[in-house]
């Protein structure tokens, strides 16, 4: 079995699960890194035992890299997601997979002539609380999906803008609250119902309006793909970074994620169905403990073509439309129609 060689490029917070992630699978190595923050870049190099790159254009020019991990800001995914795939690589990003659905369209015209494959980080997806609600769900093992309601409640200082300038920051994050934080749970809202049919939704700036000229609020409802409906409500707003509140209405009970615990209730029956595990004690509580589950889908698929099991482009859009969507609501204030 060869053994794939895998490039990071960008070495904020976020890089360390996909470091740790490639050098657990049994058929990678981690050959290079890129940062433009030198003497950061030189220092994780040393540690990995791998080559640093200044400049990832340069890294690209390496013809034994098979796949490249983009975790930079969103600002950067667009050209360094092309840039890969047209120099023959695959691509494993963080999301968001763009800024906006434009810039989708471009990825997308560029995937359709070259060969690599690209996949999109929505690690949440795999917790065992999200895998047990899915597999509930399409057995109808409670009856029909009526609605669905999410509750998002983090804290974002002022500080958490100020040292980095490019968040809160339309042209450099694509926005704030929804396409950051939030866009995992409107992603599993969706892929829970098999999709969006329209959205109606507000978004505010409050506590952190000085901060940052994006939303630090968002409430939408929902018109899903299998007639239920969705209820939405985020905020970066909160003193502390409590646990998705997540319930789903079936026609014989409840199903209720909360402190990352699943349950059924019905009447007095209240089951615990699972748990998902916490995170490593140098991994952030709201990122999941599923980060080396996804690249270790995407690095199967890649060695068997035959495989699908990784979040692509064109799921990946979804929930990105379903931020576009949510802001234009906030304006028209009408329904926006997928």
């Amino acid at each position: 079995m060869k053994t794939l060689q895998a490039a990071v490029i960008g070495c904020g917070a976020i890089h360390t699960l996909h470091v740790e992630a490639i050098q657990a699978y049994p058929a990678s190595q981690l050959r290079a890194i890129a940062d433009t923050d030198s003497t950061k870049g030189r220092r994780l190099a040393e540690r990995y035992g791998c080559r640093y790159y200044a400049d990832y254009r340069t890294m690209l020019y390496d013809g034994d890299i098979d796949v490249v991990h983009v975790c930079t800001p969103h600002v950067a995914h667009k050209e360094i997601i092309t840039a890969a795939l047209i120099a023959g690589k695959h691509v494993f990003t963080e999301k968001p997979v763009a800024l906006n659905p434009g810039e989708v369209k471009e990825i997308k015209n560029v995937l359709a002539v070259t060969t690599g494959q690209l996949g999109v980080c929505y690690q949440n997806r795999l917790n065992p609380s999200s895998q047990k609600i899915k597999a509930l769900l399409e057995s109808n093992a409670f009856g029909k999906m009526l609605s669905i309601k999410a509750v998002l409640t983090w804290n974002r200082t002022h500080d958490y803008y100020t040292q980095s300038p490019w968040r809160g920051r339309f042209a450099s994050e694509g926005g704030s609250l929804l396409i950051n934080q939030a866009i995992h749970t409107l992603d599993l809202m969706q892929w829970f119902a098999g999709g969006i049919k329209s959205v109606k939704g507000v978004v505010e700036s409050s506590f952190l309006s000085d901060a940052t000229q994006a939303e630090d609020t968002a409430i939408a409802n929902m018109k899903l793909a299998n007639g239920a409906r969705g209820i939405f409500y985020a905020t970066n707003c909160n003193t502390t970074d409590s646990p998705l509140f997540l319930e789903i209405h079936c026609e014989n009970g409840l199903l209720q994620l909360h402190h990352n615990s699943l349950w059924f209730i019905s009447g007095d029956i209240k089951e615990l169905l699972v748990c998902d595990e916490a995170p490593g004690e140098d991994q952030k509580c709201y990122w999941g403990s599923s980060h080396q589950q996804a690249i270790n889908n995407f690095y199967a698929d890649l060695k068997n073509r035959d495989n699908h099991s990784y979040v692509d482009i064109h799921q990946a859009e979804i929930s990105l439309r379903m931020v576009e969507a949510i802001y234009q609501s906030s304006i028209t204030r009408n329904w926006i129609e997928f």
